[in-house]
């Protein structure tokens, strides 16, 4: 299967830098899975779409300020540090820049020296680096909140006015390294009327790690190595599901990285989704047999990019290059604060 098969043409012009205010005002494409069809309507109305006895699914997940700045203790040269996954111990794997000049063994200091950082390891074959920090008498974690940033993608180049427009309205603990944007469409008000009209509500966790959002690189999708996410789907989530299924409602995932949890934590040997905590390197390409969903809201995203496959593989590849043609054509806002497409 070629990763060219999964590019199409991008205008950065529709590359959307802020997020549509109010969130759910953007503009929702949904495509039929049955017939390729699609329709053009506003996100504000997506309730329509849902029957009673519905479950939406979505990713409690946080972003974390995991954003640092600093300098090389030997030599001064300024350093920038995204945390990625968290080892234990205040000890992090991390993407460096300058990256080669950070070998193991070289030293950062952020802030005014409150805080510390010892590279101890690299993957040669990632280039990320693993990072000890010291925050001396202080957690590390009031120091990250003092000095750290919300990391923003790179294709959005304006700063934010508010971090929390970068975080959606039912995150809980922070623990991811970017947003599961494709929730950042709902609204608390939005929210609140799906369950009114009765559609149940579940949640999981799936830390969002920046491989997710990166253009595959190799010509072949199967030689593509995807990075670990750790996921959550608790007891109470796994049931709703299985209630769900016994009252014939659709089960509907609020984006990719919701989907990948559920598809991780289903049990061949249950027939079911189990309550599971782990790691996920679920790679979901088209011929994948969906096993948890029966509809997906997403944004539209990076080209060549490991979530194109995925909602190729749901949806059909040729739907949804067309569907993306479409969005071009009717000048859609593409990316993390882009519009949303419904897969039902």
């Amino acid at each position: 299967m070629l990763t060219d098969d999964f590019d199409y043409e991008l205008p950065t012009g529709l590359i959307a830098q802020s997020p549509a205010e109010p969130r759910d005002s953007c503009r929702l494409l949904v495509l039929q899975r049955s017939s390729g069809a699609v329709s053009h309507e506003v996100f504000s109305g997506i309730a329509d779409h849902f029957r009673r006895g519905d479950l939406l699914v979505v990713n409690e997940t946080r972003v974390m300020p995991a954003r640092l700045r600093g300098v090389k203790q030997d030599g001064g040269a300024a350093v920038e540090v995204l945390l990625l996954k968290d080892r234990g111990s205040d000890t992090w794997e991390c993407l460096v820049r300058p990256g080669r000049k950070l070998r193991p063994g070289a030293r950062i200091v952020f802030g005014t020296g409150e805080l510390a950082g010892l590279v101890v390891d690299v993957a040669e074959d990632s280039g990320v680096r693993v990072v000890q920090f010291d925050a001396g008498s202080e957690r590390f974690t009031d120091v990250l909140h003092r000095l750290g940033e919300v990391p923003l993608p790179p294709y959005i180049t304006r700063p934010l006015a508010d971090p929390e427009l970068y975080q959606t309205v039912f995150s809980t603990d922070e623990r991811s390294a970017a947003a599961p944007t494709a929730g950042l469409h709902f609204t608390s008000e939005l929210l609140d009327s799906i369950v009114e009209r009765g559609t149940h509500l579940a949640r999981v966790e799936l830390d969002v790690g920046l491989d997710t959002f990166r253009p595959v690189t190799e010509d072949r999708a199967e030689d593509h190595h995807i990075h670990t996410e750790h996921f959550r789907v608790p007891a109470y989530t796994a049931d709703a599901i299985a209630e769900c299924r016994e009252r014939g409602g659709r089960v509907i995932a609020v984006g990719t990285t919701t989907v990948r949890a559920l598809e991780t934590a289903y049990s061949d040997e249950a027939g079911a989704v189990v309550a599971t905590e782990g790691a996920s390197s679920l790679f979901v390409l088209p011929g994948y047999r969906f096993r948890t969903i029966d509809a997906m809201i997403t944004n539209f995203h990076v080209p060549r990019s490991t979530l194109m496959m995925l909602v190729s593989a749901f949806a059909g590849r040729d739907a949804i290059m067309r569907a993306y043609e479409f969005a071009v054509a009717e000048r859609y806002r593409f990316l993390s604060f882009g519009d949303a497409m419904l897969i039902e």
